[in-house]
């Protein structure tokens, strides 16, 4: 019988050479981690277009399958990302969750404020902030004008449906075409009594709205007074509140109209950029109102 003799220490030193050029390779430096880190982002940015499969992200991105499925398990393993039942992959919860966490930092009302306090001293008016609570517009915030007016909304609050007044108008009008109908069919039923708004009227301002771009329209139920409101869009190109001013009629004649719209736009499109679109202001404007009330009552009771 002849026997063939292995090398087995040969073969186990191979082995331990390759083990260790394995933990070498895998171990992280900085610029790997950096890299990693930025091929991760880049990975949740992709799924933000919608759930993907591993093969497409790869694709996408330009990375290896391995790659993408090692980044992948890491964001799944954080909670950040998914895996669906068809293998698909799509952000979770608690990616949403996180940016709802970083709403709450100094919150919508904070970010308005100081444009609220520019176009007051502006323009010597009062100025509201409005955003959309249901099938209403609420007040979340304003600055109160020299001149004595009334407004639909009244004090920082105050809600009304969305259609009635200049700064609910403009939200109502540039909602999207489904969203827009169905606050139209509910609303006009609440509208019964208040002169010429119906669903005709509605519907014409709407188009006048989106066709020049702010609303300004009078309903003629408030004797006296005029305004202006202008919708604010997020990042995305969806409006999520109006500013608007209120004033005494002859205030808003002539060239002055155009001069308070343009104020009100360039403040619109400054404030863009900025808004988070899980700020629990957009989301439930009257908790914000609430949290920020238990705020200034804690803050004047501190010594």
């Amino acid at each position: 019988m002849n026997l063939t003799i292995i090398p087995l220490c040969g073969i186990l030193w191979d082995r331990k050479i390759e083990n260790f050029n394995q933990m070498k390779s895998e171990s992280i430096s900085p610029d790997a981690a950096v890299s990693s880190l930025h091929r991760a982002v880049a990975v949740l940015r992709a799924l933000g277009a919608g759930a993907s499969r591993v093969s497409e992200l790869g694709k996408a991105l330009g990375y290896t399958q391995a790659t993408t499925h090692r980044l992948l398990q890491q964001l799944v393993q954080e909670g950040l990302v998914e895996q669906l039942p068809d293998k698909r992959y799509a952000l979770s919860l608690g990616l949403f969750e996180l940016a709802a966490r970083a709403g709450e930092r100094g919150g919508l009302r904070g970010q308005f404020r100081p444009a609220l306090l520019r176009l007051g001293a502006a323009l010597g008016d009062s100025v509201f902030l409005l955003v959309r609570a249901g099938f209403d517009a609420m007040c979340l915030d304003r600055w109160e004008g020299p001149f004595p007016i009334r407004s639909f909304t009244g004090d920082i609050g105050g809600r009304v449906p969305l259609g009635i007044g200049q700064g609910a108008m403009a939200i109502l009008a540039n909602l999207a075409e489904a969203e827009r109908e169905e606050v139209i069919r509910h609303n006009v039923p609440r509208l019964a009594g208040m002169g010429p708004l119906d669903g005709v009227y509605l519907r014409t301002e709407i188009a006048k709205v989106r066709r020049q771009g702010y609303a300004a329209t009078s309903s003629g139920l408030i004797e006296g007074m005029a305004g202006v409101g202008v919708p604010v869009f997020d990042a995305r190109g969806e409006v999520v509140a109006a500013l608007s001013v209120g004033t005494l009629s002859a205030r808003l004649e002539g060239e002055r109209l155009q001069v308070v719209v343009d104020l009100l736009r360039r403040e619109a499109d400054l404030l863009a950029p900025q808004i988070n679109p899980f700020d629990r202001g957009l989301r439930r404007p009257a908790e914000a109102l609430g949290a920020a009330a238990g705020r200034t009552e804690r803050e004047a009771a501190m010594p």
